[in-house]
């Protein structure tokens, strides 16, 4: 025991942890590796079939647990007596929640001295709900961050504890800052369970009117809107990678694309590019060359454009914007969208 990181004599915080992801992972082995506190149990979603070939695969918080000789149960549904029954023998000081993947009824909160402790990806009470660092990317945000909050029987409505703010790089991605975040949420949940334990955090309301909602994402989020602007739709790429991804029509037949937004002091029609379209033929989703033979670029709303990378046809290999321009034998004027 580490006599240094808590008062003399004082027993070891004892912790039950719930979660699923990846980004549950860097929370799960930071607290491993604290000496003074006592991992008790592990709950995490049942195992599930992946990927294309279905092969029923463990979460990636379970592989951990298991690699550190944690118990680990994996109920069906939390909410079932047998749950309760195991978290009231096991008797934690605390539950931390990170990404766990099922709500919580309201009579299991009350079980932990110091309740449920859950690591959420944004500043609430802004982004509330499951997918908040896809839509932070979506909406153009440049700013974002990690809130500790002891949850409650709201969706993500709990007394705040403790938040860390964050830059949002203008390429990054939903997975690139997953990772970034998930690293950084490791301290700001040891940090927060000592605080609560030694009594230096107090929890405070959230302000509810300042609520604003992440929901969980469907398909539809991905398809490509021309009307928006290059810079709106080059978010909502970054901000749906890997699924829904940004995707489109083309000749009728579905496909995804990769874009990337033209530098300010580009323009369409000047010396940095070319159109071989008249303006008034260049509605949104039009395709048109650059001054090089590789350079393929689609007209957006707000007379914005994008760069064209790569494009992926339903059922075939993705290539890049020049091999599919070839291979379509791209005719004047055609567009995405065009269904």
């Amino acid at each position: 025991m580490n006599s240094a990181k808590h008062s003399g004599g004082a027993s070891r915080l004892r912790i039950v942890f719930c979660g699923t992801p990846q980004f549950a992972v860097p929370a799960l082995k930071h607290l491993l590796a604290q000496p003074d506190f006592e991992l008790l149990a592990v709950i995490t979603q049942p195992d599930r079939p992946r990927g294309r070939g279905q092969q029923v695969s463990v979460s990636p918080v379970k592989d951990v647990a298991l690699a550190a000789h944690l118990p680990v149960h994996q109920p069906e549904k939390i909410r079932a007596p047998e749950v309760q029954q195991l978290l009231e023998k096991l008797a934690p000081d605390v539950i931390v929640i990170i990404a766990y993947g099922q709500i919580i009824p309201a009579r299991l909160l009350s079980i932990p001295k110091h309740g449920w402790i859950n690591l959420h990806a944004s500043l609430l009470p802004r982004y509330r709900g499951a997918a908040p660092i896809n839509w932070v990317i979506a909406n153009g945000e440049t700013r974002t961050g990690l809130t500790t909050m002891r949850i409650d029987a709201g969706m993500d409505t709990g007394d705040l504890l403790l938040q860390s703010e964050m830059e949002i790089g203008p390429s990054e991605t939903a997975p690139e800052l997953a990772a970034r975040m998930s690293e950084a949420g490791a301290p700001l949940i040891e940090q927060t369970l000592r605080g609560l334990a030694a009594g230096t955090i107090v929890p405070h309301p959230q302000n509810h009117t300042e609520a604003t909602i992440a929901p969980i994402l469907k398909k539809e989020d991905g398809r490509i809107d021309w009307i928006r602007s290059a810079q709106e739709i080059y978010n909502r790429m970054r901000g749906f990678a890997p699924w829904p991804g940004a995707y489109t029509t083309f000749r009728g037949q579905s496909c995804h694309l990769w874009a990337e937004p033209l530098p300010e002091n580009a323009s369409l029609g000047g010396e940095a590019l070319h159109s071989p379209l008249p303006a008034a033929q260049s509605t949104p989703g039009t395709l048109f060359g650059g001054k090089g033979k590789n350079d393929w670029f689609v007209f957006c709303g707000k007379t914005t454009s994008l760069r064209l990378k790569s494009v992926k046809l339903e059922g075939r290999k993705q290539v890049s914007a020049s091999e599919f321009v070839s291979g379509a034998r791209l005719k004047p004027g055609e567009r995405f969208g065009n269904t």
